[in-house]
């Protein structure tokens, strides 16, 4: 793709979300209902954010719901999902759990009949065949991938120094780090300096020295640093303050998900010059509607939001005065609508 053609999917990908390409119809609200969140790990902002819309849509519907938090960690994905069997729910969410990790426990879960939908479980967004799970929320990850790649390509006019961090134990993130790698490769001018891998869960302790490593390696010829995840930035912008380096020597790009760090640190021009938000709010409702539909015999929506990149250009609008990648396309009200809320 020529550098012009991805100038045109940036901008894009930075247009305001004013238009509403969801569901407009669908069964009304399931009474009685009782259901079970597991959380990969709540110290993850996309995840945090997606379960206060989750929350936030539970009220209006009028929900029970228990909330199991698994710190990271398999041991804590085993016993999160061993306590929400126990509760007996009417219907799982999972937040950022990889579903191949505990697809076990999930087609116990599945063999008593209880329906499931999650936000970032699998590598490929929509419904998920095959899977205990009906539904991976999410908008496209190679889609985020890309865009989040192509930005940092415009930026430096095809000639950025790219490093793409990355976790490993997570499909969805080994994904979109290939597409992004993939994306500056395919830039004749570019280079790729190297795809690390690094545990989200571990981004805390390891961060700041990975970065002073990381900058006494490349020097200047390290202009970009993608991530699967703003969690990385929020570790690694301190550790460049503190080795006195510019805030436009190197630009943050993050393909997800829309932190509030995130948003401040593109604000004040720290750093961190975009990130592909997920609507997460608008997610969690939509996980909601999604789980409703089953416990109605109906199928999942397969609806998938369009890619959005947050920059200095357009934070002020769709939520980003509160820090947040909201749309300002009326979500609540339809969903509403759709349940006889």
């Amino acid at each position: 793709m020529s550098l012009a053609a991805m100038q045109q999917v940036v901008a894009s990908a930075s247009e305001r979300a004013l238009s509403w390409s969801g569901p407009e119809t669908g069964p009304p609200a399931k009474l009685g209902i009782t259901v079970a969140i597991v959380s990969e790990d709540f110290r993850n902002g996309g995840i945090l954010g997606v379960a206060k819309g989750v929350n936030e849509a539970l009220k209006v519907i009028g929900w029970k719901v228990r909330v199991y938090d698994a710190g990271g960690t398999p041991a804590g994905r085993t016993k999160a999902l061993a306590a929400a069997q126990a509760l007996k729910p009417d219907g799982l969410i999972l937040l950022g759990v990889d579903a191949e990790d505990v697809h076990g426990q999930l087609q116990t879960l599945a063999s008593r009949g209880v329906p499931m939908v999650g936000w970032h479980v699998g590598p490929v967004a929509g419904p998920m065949p095959g899977s205990p799970i009906a539904m991976n929320v999410s908008t496209n990850p190679l889609d985020v991938a890309r865009i989040t790649a192509m930005a940092a390509v415009v930026q430096s006019k095809g000639h950025a120094g790219v490093v793409v961090f990355t976790d490993s134990n997570f499909a969805i993130a080994t994904a979109k780090a290939n597409a992004m790698a993939d994306i500056i490769r395919a830039c004749q001018a570019c280079e790729l300096l190297e795809v690390r891998d690094v545990a989200i869960s571990s981004s805390a302790e390891l961060m700041p020295a990975v970065t002073q490593e990381l900058l006494s390696r490349y020097g200047k010829r390290w202009t970009h640093a993608l991530a699967i995840n703003d969690i990385y930035f929020d570790y690694a912008a301190p550790a460049l303050t503190k080795a006195a380096h510019r805030s436009d020597g190197i630009s943050l790009l993050s393909a997800g998900d829309g932190s509030a760090t995130a948003f401040l640190r593109i604000q004040a021009g720290t750093f961190q010059t975009g990130t592909v938000a997920e609507p997460v709010n608008l997610q969690g409702w939509q996980l909601v509607d999604e789980l409703n539909r089953l416990l109605s015999h109906q199928p999942v929506t397969g609806h998938i939001e369009p890619v959005h990149l947050v920059s200095a250009g357009n934070i002020a609008f769709d939520g980003g005065k509160k820090m947040q990648y909201d749309p300002d396309n009326g979500y609540r009200d339809i969903y509403r609508r759709i349940w006889n809320r």
